[in-house]
């Protein structure tokens, strides 16, 4: 499953929806004109043939109803999925979930946390907050516009009811769903779908308004008009799960096949399935607002008269079967027994030895160009390699990353200056311009520790960015000019300090409305000859080029851009500033053109047959920021 094809068809997808909406909103409009005019005595119901039909038909009064049909429609979805434009969070709250902010005092808790952090590390991606729904069927969801704003919502007895193994195969499939572009989709399907029911709340409402009317004689037009309202608000209710079916069921079983993908486990994904068949409760939500995320959830979770027709998830059976063909058909679900250690103890000198070791694997996945295959997409080795990761980092740097006052402090002590007096400078302007209580947890982090591992950058910022989204826009702000101060202190902006920023604001800018996620505007790489020249540039300058001349690198990858006609540009003319624009523009790029661009810019790191871990981390960086989530380069 390669992650910019289904990329490109979830814009497919998009235009299926927009298509199967319009027909939607088109017969409510001639359901809604017909009632009117036989509520209204626009058509004389009693001499009325197909001739006399033709000659009291008004077109005028068509039109005048069609669009304001239309109008209220388009209204109704354009609020809806106005409301939900702040991302996942919005979709949570409207569930009542509860936002799991520290698992310390809960293993169920910390359970779900550990393994949605080792899910999001290993695929490079941003670590997405966690929200607890208090119900005990079996069942999840993912929710967001982006991977930036994305959420994870579980269920309590999802929690309780699966092995770690099989919670692990669940959230990989919610994971499959953030990285394929499922959520937006999902979005507006709950923003069309509320559109086309709104005629049916607009008959409640009338219905209310004329039976506390006393005006018995102007009413009967009125009640019969929201009498039929409601009826087309049913038929609003069978468009809608038609629509949802259609475009939801196919996705759901590449969801699944994507869980078995990243985990190598089909027991893990096919076990949560068979637990759900075997439930008294199954994966039914009592939740009022259930209905409306149907389709984005794990499993089906409300129940239909039709259950073929309108289900918005293939049954439990096919989807078993798609993972285990040889299944005896029973759900016979074994104890759970947990068997994994919690910590993976090694020496300094195998943690080192093991780092070397990446660093190999990395030149070699870069140099085969295999690493485009990998792109949102995770392995077994990915999900080990984070587990590691989270290991080896101490105890307190855990602790910050999880904390919304220490997480600020992290960052600051990220781009301290290594020079004491500047960094000296940098604290004084902290202790006055720092919200309470954060400089003082920086100073905690300075005094404790040295600096911060290489290794340990890149998913310490995914772990962040969650924590990050539980502060209040006006902390952000803050934290955002405090960073940017610090940056520009000593009138030098490194590579790292650079990098680290573009991360954090290219996510948390969206996450709190600073910015609109783009949609893509499919450009080719012909349109972004300039931006591609400044990029692969900045690669060739950013390490020694080890027994190579940089025009000779660079010629290298340019070989890997289809013939683009660009030249090594001046070290002037790569600045961070033109960089930054310049992966603004390239993130627009059409899906199927960025893998082109990525295996240029490996080139430009590997032609010398030389890879640092620096390099590693910039190339990683490029790739999200033209969104494109880069898992750890591990063979």
């Amino acid at each position: 499953m390669n992650f910019f094809k289904l990329q490109e068809q979830a814009r497919q997808s998009t235009a299926k929806l927009v298509l199967m909406f319009s027909l939607a909103v088109f017969s409510l409009i001639l359901l809604t004109n017909f009632l009117a005019m036989f509520a209204f005595g626009f058509v004389n119901t009693q001499q009325l043939t197909t001739e006399n039909f033709q000659q009291q038909f008004d077109w005028k009064t068509f039109l005048l109803i069609g669009a304001a049909v239309l109008v209220t429609i388009l209204f109704g979805s354009l609020y809806k999925i106005g409301s939900l434009a702040g991302g996942g969070a919005k979709v949570a709250e409207m569930m009542g979930a509860e936002l799991i902010v520290d698992g310390s005092n809960d293993v169920n808790k910390q359970k779900v946390l550990n393994v949605v952090e080792e899910m999001a590390i290993a695929s490079g991606s941003p670590v997405p907050p966690v929200y607890l729904l208090h119900e005990d069927s079996i069942n999840a969801f993912a929710a967001g516009t982006s991977p930036s704003n994305a959420v994870i919502g579980v269920t309590r007895g999802t929690i309780k009811k699966l092995s770690r193994d099989e919670l692990q195969g669940v959230i990989a499939h919610e994971f499959s769903h953030i990285l394929n572009g499922d959520m937006r989709l999902n979005i507006r399907l709950i923003g069309i779908l509320h559109g086309i029911l709104i005629l049916g709340i607009l008959g409640y409402y009338l219905l209310h308004i004329g039976g506390r009317s006393r005006n018995s004689r102007d009413n009967g037009g009125v009640m019969f008009l929201a009498l039929g309202l409601v009826v087309i608000g049913y038929g609003g209710t069978f468009f809608g799960n038609m629509i949802k079916a259609s475009v939801n069921r196919q996705r759901e079983y590449l969801a699944d096949a994507s869980a078995v993908q990243f985990t190598r486990n089909p027991s893990g994904i096919a076990g949560a399935l068979k637990r759900i068949g075997a439930d008294s409760v199954g994966s039914t939500l009592q939740n009022p607002n259930a209905a409306e995320i149907s389709h984005a959830l794990f499993g089906e979770g409300i129940k239909h008269s039709f259950i073929n027709l309108f289900a918005t998830h293939p049954p439990l059976e096919k989807r078993i079967r798609s993972i285990e063909p040889n299944w005896n058909g029973q759900f016979d679900c074994p104890p759970i027994v947990e068997t994994r250690a919690d910590k993976l103890h090694q020496s300094r000198d195998e943690q080192v030895k093991k780092a070397v070791g990446l660093m190999a694997g990395a030149a070699a996945v870069m140099n085969s160009e295999a690493f485009v295959d990998r792109v949102g997409q995770l392995n077994a080795s990915q999900i080990e390699y984070a587990q590691q990761i989270l290991n080896e980092l101490p105890n307190e740097i855990k602790q910050a990353a999880h904390d919304p006052y220490a997480v600020r402090a992290l960052i600051y002590f990220m781009v301290l200056d290594k020079e004491p007096g500047m960094r000296q400078q940098q604290l004084q302007f902290l202790a006055s311009a720092a919200d309470d209580g954060v400089y003082e947890e920086t100073i905690k982090l300075v005094e404790k520790f040295p600096e911060l591992e290489l290794v340990h950058r890149l998913p310490l910022l995914d772990i962040a960015l969650s924590t990050f989204r539980q502060l209040s826009k006006r902390q952000y702000l803050l934290f955002k000019g405090n960073l940017n101060a610090l940056v520009a202190m000593d009138t030098k902006i490194h590579l790292f300090e650079w990098t680290l920023q573009r991360i954090l604001f290219h996510h948390l800018d969206v996450a709190f409305a600073q910015a609109v996620k783009q949609e893509s505007k499919r450009l080719q790489l012909e349109q972004t000859q300039q931006s591609c020249a400044i990029v692969i540039s900045l690669l060739v300058y950013a390490e020694k080029q080890q027994g190579m001349r940089q025009e000779d690198v660079f010629a290298a990858a340019r070989e890997k851009l289809d013939g683009l006609n660009i030249k090594l540009l001046p070290v002037a003319e790569v600045n961070l500033n033109s960089v930054g624009k310049a992966l603004d523009q390239l993130a627009c790029l059409a899906p199927l053109q960025k893998p082109i661009l990525l295996k240029a810019c490996a080139k430009a790191i590997v032609a010398d047959q030389q890879i640092s871990a620096a390099e590693v981390e910039l190339f990683r960086a490029i790739a999200d920021l033209i969104d494109c989530p880069m898992p750890p380069l591990v063979v």
